[in-house]
């Protein structure tokens, strides 16, 4: 018999460290720092928990875990959106379909307890967070930033009457074989025509008084979308906290106008995969020089996040990113840069690296059902 409990602060370590059991051995499964991981859903430590309600819950067989679930309600996204959704996350479950109906139903009850009308997940709190179920690419290794998942879940939602709701590409280019020539020459004028200028960071110092800036015109570049909500400022402060010790700040491009307005901003990460497998979730005693390695001593990036004014966004602007970008990698030894889930049918962002002869290696997606 399958028992489904919902858990609470003080139980949230089990929660995190469920899929450690259920991925032991897996080559391609990343583990989350534990430590962070429960931070994140701490109410008094995030403050998403201040726009958003979440329920957490594993089930249990013979006393024995064998699933878990986040429900989450942003209200955010209910009153500015209007979309009566509420999403599940951190969603991972044995082979046994009646495990995730199990879980799934205490998700429906949060729904229909504040009258939502659908549905959708996986998805974490925020556009900022973990997004999608693995549906191509189980072969290949996973980043800090994305989910891993058996294939079986597709079979356990799709028999559970769910359907494809947003569909997501995640791809990888070499450096290695790169002309630069193309957006070297293009840089120039752009540069001159729009007089804008690049700005490098050698220090954390120089880049942290730049931050709140950096996420303002995050929230204005991507106001139109859809299904974005835009980050307040206490989670500006709580992203700061949760991602400056693992960013090396020659990887942070700002461009600027003549009197010093932030036009655009790219955020590239040195990729953690191995540190984190390495780490196996903890920082000490050993995690920390891991970390430590990885920021510095790295031939792979992660490109997490590009955000350019409107006004700028069909002017070549990313032609002066990928300059910088290209000079930097180059003196560090750069050699692969791998993409962050994108949208399938945002062609504005593939057709940014349409020069780079990207590689499709994943797909993953959010599934939706009306309640």
């Amino acid at each position: 018999m399958i028992k489904v409990k919902q858990l609470q602060n003080h139980e949230m370590r089990k929660f995190v460290k469920f899929p450690f059991s259920l991925y032991k051995g897996n080559p391609y499964w990343i583990p989350p720092l534990i430590s962070d991981e429960v931070d994140s859903f701490n109410p008094l430590k995030n403050p998403v928990f201040l726009r958003a309600t979440a329920r957490f819950y594993m089930a249990y067989r013979d006393e024995k875990p064998v699933g878990r679930i986040a429900a989450i309600i942003n209200w955010d996204e209910v009153d500015h959106l209007k979309k009566l959704k509420v999403r599940f996350g951190w969603f991972d479950v044995i082979d046994d379909i009646e495990v995730s109906k199990a879980l799934l139903e205490k998700v429906y009850d949060l729904g229909r307890e504040f009258k939502m009308k659908m549905i959708e997940g996986p998805m974490g709190f925020s556009n900022l967070d973990k997004v999608g179920l693995l549906t191509e690419g189980y072969d290949q290794i996973g980043t800090m930033i994305t989910w891993y998942n058996h294939p079986y879940y597709v079979r356990h939602l799709e028999e559970l009457g769910f359907v494809k709701e947003k569909e997501y590409l995640e791809s990888y280019f070499s450096m290695t074989n790169i002309d630069p020539a193309h957006f070297n020459k293009a840089a120039d004028m752009i540069k001159r025509r729009y007089k804008l200028r690049p700005v490098n960071f050698t220090t954390t110092q120089d880049l942290v008084p730049r931050i709140n800036e950096m996420f303002d015109l995050f929230n204005t570049a991507y106001a139109s979308l859809a299904s974005f909500v835009a980050i307040s400022d206490k989670q500006k402060e709580f992203f700061k906290q949760k991602y400056m010790s693992l960013i090396n700040p020659e990887y942070i491009k700002f461009v600027e106008d003549e009197n010093g307005k932030l036009v655009a901003f790219t955020i590239v990460m040195p990729s953690m995969t191995r540190a984190l497998q390495k780490s196996r979730g903890r920082l000490f005693p050993f995690g920390f020089w891991h970390f430590l390695n990885a920021k510095k001593n790295n031939d792979e990036v992660i490109f997490y996040l590009i955000g350019i004014l409107p006004e700028y966004q069909n002017k070549g602007v990313t032609a002066i990113i990928f300059d910088e970008y290209y000079k930097t990698f180059t003196k560090n030894g750069v050699k692969t840069c791998i993409r962050t889930p994108e949208l399938e049918d945002n062609h504005a962002i593939h057709n940014l690296w349409k020069n780079f002869n990207p590689v499709v290696h994943k797909r993953r997606r959010t599934y939706s059902k009306p309640l």
